[in-house]
């Protein structure tokens, strides 16, 4: 019908209501850098198991190289954690369409792999404590 909006559904499983937000992840290497990002509306439970992915593996990948560091791996968990907020004001999503969706699973600080965080941080602090 003209004139009533079109409310979009999440990409992954169809359901209803969606957000439209962009989940990135980061991978530096000691050289190179890997960039992906995942754009569309998604709904709360699909989002969020898209973020928590995206930002462990973030979390312990990201920071192999100096730009990485300092740059582009703080503004990824940064630009996720407003994709956060968006997706946590979202009402539980309608009943699935078609398929599945994915288990959200643990959260971030729940997860192993996201603690290897704190081995540049701890190298970055030694240095300073050394140094001075």
């Amino acid at each position: 019908m003209a004139g009533v909006p079109q409310v979009p559904a999440c990409r992954v499983c169809a359901s209803y209501p969606a957000a439209e937000v962009t989940i990135r992840s980061h991978v530096g290497m000691l050289i190179m850098m890997r960039f992906q990002k995942w754009q569309g509306p998604y709904c709360r439970t699909c989002g969020t198991a898209m973020r928590r992915e995206a930002t462990t593996n973030t979390l312990w990948q990201g920071w192999w190289s100096p730009f990485s560091l300092f740059i582009f791996n703080p503004y990824t968990i940064i630009s996720n954690l407003v994709v956060r907020g968006k997706l946590n004001k979202l009402p539980e999503p309608g009943p699935v369409p078609y398929g599945t969706r994915p288990d959200p699973g643990k959260s971030v600080l729940q997860r192993p792999a996201a603690y290897v965080a704190l081995l540049p941080i701890l190298w970055f602090l030694f240095l300073i404590v050394r140094g001075g």
